[in-house]
């Protein structure tokens, strides 16, 4: 009988992949892209997947190329041809995922929100130490080239001290007031728009502008209620909108906002930050165009100049050989599958990890205790 290889033997490795909708989708695209774009240690393998049940599983597997499926999560993360268990199921299941696939000493690539609170989030980042395992959540914008040039210039100096940051992530998925109750909508899987959003913004302005000390906040629910798909009207109890003051530990100050009712916003993850000899922009809806303002130049010529996405800027190069022939959505994914396979064979850590994703879940849970309690709040207060 032939010995099954074991992931060390593998030239590949496995990945299995847990959910299919939407963000799964995107990360199967993003492996068959970084494979294609990338020159990879281990190119990874569509190994198994799994969905809420046996035919769900077999119709994304059919469709995204994998080789086997169960409509069961708890198979997937057992089985050893899997060497990287990869969670893109709904937010209130990612907990008991990854602490499975953690105990079966297998990394895990997690999509954001990490957890439903913060101390669901530290339990996993606590389960990942303790097992000395890697880890690796989808913040993707994050891997965009322009919020990387972005992070350049500010830690650069090019603008100065950075004193203000304005930031954003709207949408317009749940303008209808009409629209269905749905699983954003239940408070058991954390806040609305302040995590499903949130997250993302506050990801970004921590990965600008550093940790957030305090902040206070004002949450809106708009809509309620909404009928779920047997027709029964169900209350929202989680914010359609999120608007916060904050206050970062290196003293510059901002306002951080996340709305999922924004109407006429499709992805309007945007910041602006004020430096003392300049400022910069990007809006994520023009995500290959970062505007850069520096002070001091000649009369009549003030104004923010616009830097176009190119070749010189990391990761863009292997897409595309010319400057503004722009990158999306799945490239941008693609680039943080090629850094975490780079992690996993020895190539520069990974961030952010679960433990930094915790603390981005501290944030989203200070903003929800701010916004309830009418008070400033401390995110490590989200800890307990």
């Amino acid at each position: 009988m032939t010995e099954r290889p074991t992931p060390a033997k593998r030239s590949t490795r496995g990945v299995g992949l847990v959910g299919s909708g939407f963000m799964g989708r995107s990360h199967a695209l993003a492996y068959a892209t970084a494979s294609v774009v990338f020159p990879l240690a281990r190119p990874p393998r569509l190994a198994f997947l799994a969905d809420a049940n046996e035919d769900l599983a077999a119709r994304a597997a059919r469709e995204l190329g994998f080789a086997r499926h169960t409509g069961d999560w708890r198979t997937l993360v057992a089985d050893p041809e899997v060497d990287l268990v990869d969670v893109t199921a709904p937010n209130r299941l990612h907990k008991p995922i990854a602490l499975e696939a953690l105990k079966a000493g297998k990394p895990v690539y997690c999509e954001k929100p990490l957890a439903p609170t913060a101390k669901d989030a530290k339990a996993m980042a606590d389960a990942a130490a303790e097992a000395d395992l890697p880890t690796f959540v989808g913040f993707n914008y994050l891997r965009n080239p322009m919020s990387r040039l972005a992070r350049e210039i500010v830690e650069s100096g090019e603008i100065g001290e950075p004193y203000n940051f304005r930031g954003i992530h709207a949408e317009d998925y749940m303008s209808d007031p009409a629209g269905s109750w749905t699983w954003r909508l239940d408070p058991k899987g954390g806040g609305g728009a302040a995590a499903d959003l949130g997250s993302h913004i506050i990801a970004m302005a921590r990965f600008l502008m550093g940790p957030i000390e305090r902040l206070t906040a004002d949450l809106t629910t708009r809509f309620s209620p909404r009928p779920d798909a047997g027709g029964t009207m169900r209350p929202v109890e989680v914010d359609d909108e999120a608007r916060a003051l904050v206050r970062f530990q290196s003293g510059a100050v901002g306002t951080i906002e996340a709305s999922w009712i924004a109407t006429g916003r499709k992805m309007h993850l945007a910041f602006e930050i004020t430096g003392t000899r300049g400022s910069i922009r990007l809006n994520m809806e023009r995500m290959n165009e970062l505007r850069l303002y520096v002070a001091g130049g000649k009369a009549g010529r003030g104004g923010y100049a616009l830097i176009p996405a190119g070749p010189e800027h990391p990761d863009y190069a292997p897409f595309c050989p010319a400057p503004g022939h722009q990158l999306g959505f799945n490239e941008v994914k693609a680039i943080e599958v090629k850094d975490i396979l780079a992690a996993l064979s020895g190539g520069p850590a990974f961030l952010p990890d679960f433990g930094e994703a915790a603390e981005v879940q501290a944030v989203v849970d200070a903003v929800l205790m701010a916004g309830r309690e009418g008070r400033w709040v401390a995110p490590q207060e989200a800890f307990g």
